[in-house]
């Protein structure tokens, strides 16, 4: 195994605490009873993948969203209902986070989308003014950017190809494990972070 020289970090359940069943209580209190059908941490349909990919713009995915689910609401209470799985960035993991690059190189790498992007940037800048959320990072790869997300193997070798580092050199850190697999196969070292425990609790 060789040595670790980069670290790239997943963004939801890593860092940022989320809550899937907010956003299933928060879309049932709208009406929509089963909104998990639609999209889970460990899958999404395809209306979600093209959002997370970047293929249509919010205004589009409302459009679609509500042709599909028959969800008769505002855009501010679907996009509310949205970001309810968005909590907090625990204090003790920014300070962890802060202190990675005395020893790596640190990127990010995120399945997530415009709406859950504008909203957790600004909970970042709120709780802790002065230092951007992506300042943190190298570069931080999200994947309605990059137009590719995990699982899929060719996201992580674009990545990798992008960001000039060698992929046996370099730790991946998910909280979901087919993200997991699909890291391992495009040759990443890889940690599965389990219900429970936190980056704190790796010893990188």
């Amino acid at each position: 195994m060789q040595p670790i020289e980069n670290i790239i970090l997943d963004l939801g359940g890593v860092l940022l605490n989320l809550s899937y069943p907010k956003t299933e209580a928060a879309f049932s209190a709208l009406g929509l009873e089963n909104f998990h059908l639609h999209f889970s941490q460990f899958k999404a349909n395809p209306l979600f993948e093209d959002l997370e990919t970047g293929k249509v713009s919010p205004a589009e995915f409302l459009a679609h969203f509500r042709r599909e689910t028959g969800l008769n609401a505002s855009d501010e209470a679907i996009f509310e209902a949205w970001n309810a799985m968005l909590l907090d960035f625990p204090a003790e993991r920014v300070e962890w986070l802060r202190n990675l690059p005395d020893k790596y190189r640190v990127f990010l790498y995120s399945n997530t989308n415009a709406i859950h992007y504008d909203s957790f940037q600004a909970n970042f800048a709120v709780n802790y003014p002065g230092i951007s959320f992506d300042a943190h990072f190298e570069t931080a790869y999200y994947s309605h950017i990059l137009g590719r997300r995990k699982p899929y193997v060719e996201s992580y070798l674009a990545l990798v190809q992008d960001a000039g580092i060698e992929a046996s050199r370099t730790l991946f850190i998910d909280d979901t494990l087919v993200n997991i697999e699909g890291a391992l196969a495009a040759g990443l070292q890889a940690i599965h972070l389990e219900p429970g425990k936190t980056v704190l609790d790796l010893g990188v």
